[in-house]
């Protein structure tokens, strides 16, 4: 996933997912507003009632009294177990639910709350791959982003970002130039939380439409998914709007990406949703009309190792906006890109992320090593997004000095995923890196608030506590 800004025809030219290197400068430290959390009430503790004093009732009633403390100690032992199922029921019902009948562990405990969490790129690089690999020749991705399985689980909707196929050893392995990789990389994202799937990408024709329709088969096998949706092994499938229930709202997953590289370009009109004015508004509007209460939209876009937002990327967030759009989750660019509110057409407000950067990977510039995880709080009454802030992570990988002159990128190794505020400065020297944590938070607290917003960064201690 390389290259810069696209051509009338959506169309570029594969660079890669390849590293760019690139200059860093530190940028000044500019303070964050404090986040504060609401702790959650103890559950009040349920204490059983004073038994009667048989010992007081008069002899005179004593048969007709003892059949009636008989019934009213039935009637109240069936109360007790009716009430506790009750609680047990609500305890243990599943809040979450697809239209394919999937259910979901965890998330956030509130009625009225739903907690959503996005990440960016799950790129398999050959050296992803060579961390992965066992001596039994399966992958094992689960360790290399094991930090994240209590953060993820704490969400409602985890929306993960699947760019690159996914069709197994049969078709090949590999992390560069075109990518292909194990089918343990979808199941192990699911192990890991992920539950809303968008797959539509600029790599979704680096191979056939076999090795699309095999990535689509190995994603059904995840259980407990809510939405997959981007590649396709048919037209119906093309069509389809993807729905799922969370808390009492209906929610709809749109997938598209806005261009095919050069060297992958489509090779039939179904494989992979890709973006038109004319296709987005025909789904939106089915959305609608089959009662979806929010509207979320993957996005591919934007120039690719840019921290900027193009001309089109505004005007097609616009456009979404302008068909009653929710939320638009956009990726591409490998970088954080900053987040926008928008107003529709209709008076509706759309937030927008216009590019999430990658999660999983081994690129070189450090503006796809450190990105981080997007929180969103919807009140699901009022199905509006009402508060967001930002976890920071970093992507570790260590080689020396003479490896990176070289660019031997399979010399990579302790390749593994951390939260930003477990980075030390040793590990970005061990990277080969040339900036600093400081710098890379303020870069990324700048980037977010471009637009205007002020999306406070958060560490794990705060994020945590409020689900």
């Amino acid at each position: 996933m390389g290259g810069k800004e696209m051509n009338p025809q959506r169309q570029r030219r594969f660079d890669d997912m390849r590293p760019v290197q690139r200059q860093q400068t530190v940028i000044p430290k500019v303070p964050q507003p404090v986040v504060t959390h609401s702790q959650l009430s103890p559950t009040p503790t349920v204490r059983p009632s004073t038994p009667p004093n048989y010992a007081q009732v008069p002899p005179s009633s004593g048969r007709k009294l003892s059949w009636r403390f008989a019934a009213i100690f039935v009637l109240a032992l069936l109360l007790i177990v009716g009430v506790g199922w009750f609680l047990v029921g609500r305890k243990h019902a599943p809040a979450v639910s697809s239209a394919n009948g999937a259910t979901v562990t965890g998330g956030s405990g509130s009625p009225d709350t739903i907690h959503l969490i996005a990440t960016g790129d799950f790129i398999a690089h050959d050296s992803v791959n060579a961390a992965a690999k066992q001596a039994d020749g399966s992958y094992d991705y689960l360790p290399l982003m094991s930090d994240f399985l209590p953060i993820l689980k704490k969400a409602d909707i985890r929306f993960c970002n699947d760019p690159i196929l996914n069709g197994g050893k049969q078709f090949g392995i590999t992390g560069y130039p075109k990518f292909n990789s194990p089918t343990e990389f979808v199941t192990d994202m699911g192990k890991l939380g992920c539950n809303v799937v968008n797959t539509a990408s600029n790599h979704s024709f680096d191979f056939t439409q076999d090795t699309i329709n095999a990535s689509v088969q190995a994603w059904t096998g995840v259980s407990n998914m809510l939405a997959v949706a981007g590649e396709n092994q048919n037209q119906a499938q093309h069509d389809a709007i993807h729905y799922f229930t969370v808390k009492g709202v209906k929610f709809a997953f749109l997938a598209y990406t806005t261009y095919s590289n050069t060297d992958s370009p489509t090779k039939n009109a179904y494989g992979v949703n890709i973006f038109s004015d004319s296709f987005a508004k025909s789904q939106i509007d089915t959305a609608k009309q089959n009662g979806a209460q929010f509207i979320i939209a993957s996005m591919r876009w934007g120039t690719e190792y840019s921290t900027a937002v193009n001309s089109e990327q505004r005007a097609d967030a616009q456009f979404l906006a302008d068909q009653g759009v929710n939320l638009v989750l956009g990726h591409g660019s490998h970088e954080l890109q900053s987040v926008q509110q928008l107003t529709g057409s209709g008076g509706n407000k759309t937030i927008v992320w216009y590019s999430l950067g990658n999660f999983i990977n081994t690129q070189e510039p450090p503006e796809t090593l450190f990105n981080g995880l997007a929180n969103m709080t919807i009140n699901a009454k009022t199905k509006q997004i009402t508060d967001m802030n930002y976890l920071p992570i970093y992507m570790h990988y260590e080689w020396t000095a003479a490896q990176a002159t070289a660019d031997d990128t399979n010399a990579r190794s302790h390749v593994h995923l951390y939260l930003l505020e477990d980075a030390t400065q040793a590990m970005l020297s061990a990277q080969q890196l040339k900036t600093t944590i400081d710098a890379q938070r303020q870069r990324i607290a700048t980037t977010l608030d471009a637009n205007g917003l002020t999306i406070p960064l958060i560490t794990s201690k705060q994020y945590l506590p409020q689900h």
